[in-house]
């Protein structure tokens, strides 16, 4: 494994074992107390504490499991330029709600450049998209540009965070 030097922007607050630990479950969030503890040659208890804290102290958020959307029908990713017309008021909060409420959008980012807010959007094929965004992201309060940008092929999708 490549050894990843001057990463952790935390200095002191977490150790080689803390990040040993996160980078054993975001390989592989399944695995079991004891498989963990014995791969990182602790005992179970101080192992188990370590996650516990990890968590509470919000450097672990959740566990999920990565499913594959070529499987499940959605062929067609899109990352999404925005543009709002109006940056007071209420518009930008009701747009990161209603964005917030769509599954069909895995992210939304808030950006500094030529557009407010980026995308990544999911649809089954080019059909749905264009469908999806004359009949909701259109609509949504603000809007006043869209820029698509169609993905040809994913050459890297990790959400692993480098520890």
């Amino acid at each position: 494994m490549k050894a990843i030097c001057n990463m952790n922007p935390l200095p002191g607050q977490l150790d080689l074992t803390d990040l040993a630990i996160l980078r054993a479950l975001q390989g592989d969030g399944r695995l079991s107390n004891a498989k963990l503890a014995e791969k990182l040659s602790l005992s179970e208890t101080p192992c188990w504490r370590r996650i516990k804290r990890l968590e509470v102290d919000g450097f672990i958020e959740g566990y999920q499991a990565n499913l594959n959307r070529k499987k499940l029908g959605y062929g067609v990713v899109a990352f999404v330029q925005v543009t709002l017309g109006n940056h007071a008021g209420e518009a930008p909060l009701q747009f990161e709600k209603l964005v917030a409420s769509m599954p069909e959008i895995l992210s939304c980012h808030n950006v500094t450049g030529d557009c407010d807010y980026m995308l990544q959007i999911v649809a089954s094929d080019l059909d749905a998209y264009g469908v999806f965004v004359r009949d909701e992201l259109r609509k949504l309060p603000g809007v006043t540009s869209i820029r698509s940008n169609l993905s040809l092929r994913e050459v890297k999708s990790s959400t692993a965070i480098p520890v």
